[in-house]
């Protein structure tokens, strides 16, 4: 699913966070994929508050920034609108109507479902399944974003001299990823109950997954921000000197007991606290088979033995390209130290093959 899609042979996936592009490049290598370029470029500071871009033309230099230190060539890329900008929705329609038809009706009656007047949203829809309630007819999801949301993406991906070939959803981008990860790892079984938790600089993503379709997502504002800041302050860093301390070590020996710590359990309460609020609007699931950590603070040392002790459930650090062929310009260590981080990147990358 896609807000607009043309084709196009070769697709960068462009992940636009609130403090980074991070920018995958794939190709089909056998019956698998294989990692031609990536890079994962700072932005300035809030030029994205809270996955809004504020900034076109500073985001724009970034991605062209990211382009130009990943090596690739390609012009065409894929982004997403965050879920909180997103409305979706399923609707039942007559299983003997074409796709044209389908969206001929929709459009018509798209009014029934969109809070906001047709001229200012962008829509599209996908045939999931017959419907299990009424015979002859499908389940069709509906999603819809105001068009601004889209179209400064847009502006964005262009400014860096790019074309904008897809604009998906960051939840569908991470179905996609999970999907591969499930294939090229085999270490989670695909027909159980799966939690994505994204814990990125400013916001925390959760996604829950039934038979590999996303049943459930929620963001909230937590983030890798919060240790940076703590790091910043109390060891009178600058802020990017205490981002790059966080990553490379170097601290006080009091760091690991009085800062990340107490950061540990406060991100362990907060991924506990977002699978309640789910289990509290399930019907039928009160407990996750698997809980996948991705974002740039899945890496926290620690975290993930944690979060396995706190919500009984298996736990692995995402990455998608563990057993996945490299190009000789990809560096096989700062990719899988990024990797956890890259699974939107990743999700919108693989729309060059669908």
């Amino acid at each position: 699913m896609s807000f607009f899609r043309s084709k196009s042979n070769s697709l960068l996936g462009i992940d636009i966070s609130s403090t980074s592009i991070k920018l995958l490049e794939l190709s089909h290598s056998g019956k698998g994929y294989r990692v031609e370029n990536y890079a994962v470029e700072p932005l300035p500071p809030n030029s994205v508050v809270e996955k809004n871009i504020t900034d076109v033309e500073l985001v724009g230099e970034a991605i062209s920034r990211a382009v130009k230190k990943s090596g690739s060539k390609a012009k065409s890329a894929a982004c997403a609108v965050a879920g909180s900008a997103v409305i979706t929705k399923i609707i039942s329609m007559s299983e003997d109507l074409t796709e044209d038809e389908m969206e001929s009706q929709i459009q018509v009656e798209a009014d029934q479902y969109i809070p906001y007047p047709l001229e200012e949203v962008r829509l599209d829809f996908e045939i999931l399944h017959p419907s299990s309630t009424e015979p002859g007819q499908v389940d069709v999801l509906l999603a819809a974003s105001r068009s601004d949301n889209v179209d400064v993406r847009v502006a964005a991906i262009e400014t860096a001299g790019l074309k904008a070939e897809v604009v998906d959803v960051e939840a569908f981008a991470l179905e996609n990823s999970v999907r591969l990860l499930i294939q090229e790892t085999g270490q989670i079984e695909p027909d159980k109950t799966i939690a994505v938790i994204d814990v990125g600089a400013t916001m925390t993503t959760l996604s829950v997954l039934d038979n590999l379709n996303i049943i459930y997502t929620r963001e909230q504002v937590f983030g890798g921000r919060q240790l940076t800041e703590e790091i910043q302050k109390r060891f009178g860093l600058s802020y990017e000197e205490a981002g790059l301390a966080k990553r490379q070590g170097g601290l006080p020996d009091n760091y690991e007991v009085d800062v990340l710590e107490p950061f540990r359990e406060s991100m362990s309460q907060q991924i506990n606290r977002a699978l309640q609020f789910f289990y509290a609007s399930s019907n039928h699931i009160d407990s996750v088979d698997h809980v996948v950590l991705a974002g740039g603070c899945a890496s926290t040392t620690g975290i993930s033995e944690l979060i396995e002790a706190k919500t009984g459930a298996a736990v692995s650090i995402a990455n998608p390209f563990k057993d996945m062929p490299l190009a000789s310009r990809v560096r096989s260590e700062a990719l899988n130290n990024d990797a956890p981080a890259m699974m939107i990147a990743c999700g919108l990358a693989l729309r060059s093959f669908s």
